[in-house]
């Protein structure tokens, strides 16, 4: 039995799934290493290597060119590309969403194609299923909202930046997001007060404050590099309010998580109700 390797290099993390037949037998997650140049991805590859089975068909989506180790997108697709080639001994394919499946220099040729078009296989996998739906598929730091009707995707845009001006692209997402972006303002002990416009706590702190980050999601150091408990994401959050964290002020804090979880729901859910008009959906 082949095996089949669907990867998704991302910025900060690598995915890979394993299907044989058509059961996913592996999912796996791996942290893009904290490097300030392009060797963090061969890392990640290195370690999700092992995982794959010799003869397997390996193909590719990405959303790694936009990191800020590459000049360019298309420079970043195109040493993605090249990683990758080399890794499987040239058997690898890339989606390029509107372009198809593309061989290596396709894909290279295409780079605008293959930048960022993870969202677009998502999107036609599931209209498969639902022909007319608007999927929502929320990640670590972004949220896509893609509009399916008659079977297809009905996106406006198709890059990231066209995909932001028409609402499809929510920069918000459950792990990664810094709190800063979600409020300016919270509520602490019955009243409204400004919040640090600093990278103290994130997504991933409110979410476990309130009891509702999955197990496993937050793969990324903290802000200020220390632990992951319930306490030390609270500590981080009082921190945004100008505050220490008192042994009293927990269940004040948990209040603080909870408005900053709804701010962020309520953004997804603007844009998505605003695109669900849009399209009749």
């Amino acid at each position: 039995m082949i095996s089949v390797i669907g990867w998704d290099l991302g910025g900060a993390n690598l995915k890979l799934a394993r299907i044989d037949g058509r059961r996913a037998v592996e999912v796996t997650q791996i942290p893009c290493p904290l490097l300030q140049d392009a060797s963090k991805f061969d890392a990640a590859l290195a370690e999700a290597l092992p995982l794959c089975p010799a003869g397997a068909v390996h193909a590719v989506t990405m959303t790694g060119e936009l990191s800020d180790v590459f000049s360019d997108r298309a420079g970043g697709v195109a040493y993605l590309v090249a990683m990758m080639r080399e890794a499987t001994d040239g058997e690898a394919i890339f989606y390029g969403g509107r372009a198809g499946f593309l061989q290596d220099i396709g894909a290279v040729e295409h780079a605008f194609d293959v930048a960022s078009a993870n969202w677009h296989a998502s999107a036609t996998f599931v209209s498969r299923f639902f022909p007319d739906a608007l999927l929502v598929d929320a990640g670590t730091t972004t949220t896509d909202l893609v509009p399916l009707k008659d079977g297809a995707v009905a996106a406006r845009g198709y890059a990231d930046g066209e995909r932001l001006a028409e609402g499809e692209l929510v920069y918000s997402g459950a792990v990664r997001t810094p709190v800063m972006a979600i409020a300016r303002t919270a509520p602490f002990r019955g009243r409204m007060q400004g919040v640090a416009a600093e990278r103290f706590a994130t997504m991933a702190d409110v979410w476990r404050v309130v009891g509702e980050l999955p197990a496993g999601a937050d793969l990324y150091p903290t802000p200020d590099l220390k632990g992951k408990s319930t306490q030390e994401s609270a500590r981080r959050l009082a921190r945004m309010l100008g505050r220490d964290a008192t042994a009293g002020d927990l269940l004040a804090l948990t209040d603080v998580a909870r408005y900053f979880a709804d701010c962020q729901l309520a953004e997804i859910e603007t844009a998505a109700l605003a695109l669900m008009a849009r399209e009749g959906l």
